[in-house]
């Protein structure tokens, strides 16, 4: 094969020039424009790009070229992730650079090789077949679903100090099949959910009760189930809530749906986060979204830290001032509750997480230990059922 023409041809990409960054790639274009009749630097440039393919861990360099082209975030996709139709250059230019990237994908170690002279033993690298237009063409019809980008690669995100966008690249794993009890909730919780990925509308919802009995677990797992029909959570703190308007803007566009999940919330009676969020539920001109929603976990029904001087203080319009205070749980469409569990609802979370880990105790003794640790921990609760399973695997190993 002809490597200076490749080497061209990849300095030639326009749509996807950002794979050009790519260590793998960028590994490749250095072989590809090392002369061949140098053979020293040959080799070394030959053997430094096998050396990044090994170090994807991908299955076959097809595939790895197949996912950086579905990943990458450019304005071809934009402008589809936006229901627009790209301009005829630009759709010549993407399709012309599906052949080359095509070309890329199909690359054998004897083809790169062919060329050196050297006799040296050079290692091979994973091969594979793929069909780089057709699956794009398929991801871009379906992009609601498939996202682009970061939010195709990933489901969970939080918002850096800076107030940038960034993945959870360890997220939560829970599923729902894994939180015993609380039924009713849950579909409340997935109904509206469903929702909300079907263009219906959606409500924003706040999850009061307990502590540790399985609020945020539960929207987690919510995720978990539905993400592959294009749901992704964006985590916010209650400090950066001020940030998210400019970060409703930029999701305004995306494709994909998102919950803007806020855990352990309550406020301060002057709290400037409090009217922050208040706008934010509101929907106002600047932040409303249609494909976001607002999910807010509490143990606190009424949101704002209340005392008995603020209900019998000298504000001429006391009422008025109430009425502000509590407003904010009225701004969630739907509020679920979360009672603690009773006993046998407690023991019944102990015996499925118990079992979901092949841990094989009589249930009387199981039920024993169970109660004995919540009376330790000051209560029975979700969390604590999980802590105490943990001890127990953590003891079976």
């Amino acid at each position: 094969m002809n490597t200076g023409f490749l080497y061209v041809q990849l300095h030639s990409l326009t749509v996807f020039r950002a794979l050009l960054d790519d260590p793998v790639i960028a590994a490749l274009c250095r072989f590809l424009g090392t002369p061949s009749s140098d053979t020293a630097e040959a080799v070394s440039a030959y053997a430094a790009f096998v050396a990044e393919v090994y170090n994807t861990g991908a299955e076959s360099f097809a595939e790895y070229v197949q996912g950086l082209v579905n990943d990458d975030e450019n304005a071809y996709i934009r402008l589809i992730g936006k229901g627009e139709q790209p301009p005829a250059e630009m759709e010549r230019c993407a399709q012309a650079e599906f052949d080359i990237l095509q070309t890329v994908a199909d690359l054998t170690a004897d083809e790169l090789c062919a060329e050196l002279a050297w006799s040296g033993y050079l290692p091979a690298f994973p091969v594979g077949k793929v069909d780089l237009a057709g699956d794009y063409a398929m991801r871009c019809a379906n992009v609601g679903r498939y996202g682009y980008g970061m939010y195709a690669k990933h489901r969970m995100f939080y918002v850096s100090p800076e107030n940038k966008i960034v993945p959870v690249y360890h997220p939560d794993r829970t599923r729902l099949s894994s939180l015993v009890d609380y039924e009713r909730e849950k579909q409340i919780i997935v109904d509206n959910t469903v929702a909300l990925l079907e263009g219906k509308p959606a409500a924003n919802i706040l999850l009061t009760g307990d502590a540790g009995t399985g609020k945020s677990s539960t929207v987690k797992a919510v995720v978990n189930e539905l993400h592959d029909r294009g749901l992704r959570i964006l985590e916010v703190r209650k400090e950066q809530l001020h940030a998210i308007p400019s970060i409703l803007d930029s999701l305004s566009s995306n494709p994909l749906k998102f919950i803007l999940f806020i855990d352990d919330l309550s406020f301060q009676k002057d709290d400037d986060n409090f009217s922050a969020l208040k706008a934010i539920l509101e929907g106002s001109v600047s932040t409303k979204a249609q494909n976001v929603v607002v999910y807010a976990t509490s143990n606190r029904r009424h949101l704002v830290k209340e005392t008995f001087s603020d209900r019998d203080g000298d504000d001429i319009h006391r009422n008025d001032t109430m009425q502000e205070i509590i407003s904010l749980s009225a701004r969630f469409g739907i509020h679920i509750t979360f009672q603690k569990p009773n006993k046998q609802t407690y023991l019944d979370i102990v015996q499925h997480l118990a079992a979901e880990r092949g841990l094989q105790y009589d249930p009387d003794e199981l039920a024993l230990l169970a109660e004995r640790f919540a009376l330790d921990k000051g209560g029975r609760s979700a969390r604590a059922a999980k802590q105490f399973v943990d001890g127990l695997t953590t003891a079976e190993n």
